[in-house]
């Protein structure tokens, strides 16, 4: 415990959390204190001046970060016949219908992210309450239903990036490694921050993006003046 309390203690060491600082600066500080014995993931939070409670006021969307993520995406896609063989030359992971319904509904995700083609909803459809709290459900806004499987398939393997605004109006999400060189991690955060800005509802009143916030996977969070990430 004492070995932890000291590494907790030394990656806080020069940051102070009350101070916002420009994007940049802050990749700086979470790259520096990502210690850990792994490639830690770089997270972004943003607080929107948002309530998903409303209807008019739910942010959600995918992003394809121009440098990919630095994750190993398994993919499983519903389908049948020609759609299931495009999925599988596509690279997808799980490929079935009936079979694959059956192996989730029995508590296997062996998975990341779902595609499913139209035609296959109504069965995709019993897997709500599994799905849909993991935010893996098949979603047409997003992409991930639809016929064209073997572009959805490349996109989640190439660094696309759903996000969904959590009760409290605050969206998470991995926008890459701290193995990533800066430039490469202001790429992606700030088209994040941009497909989040597009999908502003049109509920949302007044202030739309409150906070960001960076931090590793193992590390501090950085407050970022958001100016500097919208810009």
């Amino acid at each position: 415990m004492a070995k932890v309390a000291k590494r907790i203690q030394k990656v806080r060491e020069g940051i102070d959390p009350t101070k916002l600082i420009a994007l940049t600066d802050a990749i700086s500080l979470v790259k520096d204190r990502a210690t850990a014995k792994f490639d830690e993931t770089i997270e972004i939070a943003m607080n929107l001046g948002v309530d998903p409670r409303h209807a008019d006021q739910m942010v959600r969307g995918v992003v394809n970060l121009p440098n990919g993520t630095g994750r190993d995406v398994r993919v499983a896609v519903f389908a049948r016949g020609a759609k299931a063989d495009e999925a599988k030359a596509a690279g997808a992971d799980v490929v079935g219908a009936e079979d694959l319904v059956e192996i989730v509904q029995g508590g296997k995700i062996d998975f990341d992210r779902c595609i499913a083609t139209p035609d296959m909803m109504p069965l995709v459809g019993r897997l709500g309450k599994v799905l849909g709290p993991r935010g893996m459900m098949p979603n047409p806004k997003v992409g991930t239903v639809t016929m064209d499987v073997a572009g959805a398939v490349k996109a989640s393997k190439g660094g696309a990036v759903e996000f969904r605004v959590e009760k409290a109006g605050i969206i998470h999400a991995g926008i890459g490694k701290a193995s990533f060189d800066a430039k490469a991690l202001e790429e992606n955060i700030k088209a994040f921050a941009d497909a989040v800005v597009k999908a502003k509802p049109a509920g949302a009143k007044g202030n739309y993006v409150k906070r960001v916030a960076l931090s590793s996977t193992m590390g501090p969070g950085v407050r970022v003046e958001p100016s500097t990430v919208l810009a």
